[in-house]
């Protein structure tokens, strides 16, 4: 069973997490997260090859965004959005606002 390192938001840059969510990709994964809660890493809709959807989920769990826990064969994501709104305040709502745009 694979094991994933999540770190500590307080050793999260602001700056590491607005580079990954500079990719298209990677904020329809976040706004995938803050509509459908908790979804096994197949259902968020990405029109990628499976590496590169491996690749985007590896960013976003590197800066803290999302966390990823193993049920069975299935790789469960959700968004860290109580950890982030309480780091970074108002950061998601203005991803999911779409006023990065």
């Amino acid at each position: 069973m694979k094991v994933y390192f999540h770190p500590s938001l307080n050793q999260v840059e602001l700056g590491t997490v607005m580079q990954a969510l500079s990719d298209s990709c990677r904020i329809a994964v976040i706004r995938g997260l803050a509509e459908g809660g908790e979804l096994a890493c197949s259902k968020i809709a990405l029109d990628v090859s499976k590496a590169t959807r491996s690749y985007h989920f590896d960013v976003l769990r590197a800066a803290g965004l999302i966390f990823t826990r193993t049920e069975g064969k299935k790789r469960m994501t959700s968004l860290r959005k109580a950890e982030l709104d309480e780091r970074f305040p108002g950061l998601l709502k203005w991803v999911l606002a779409g006023k990065h745009r």
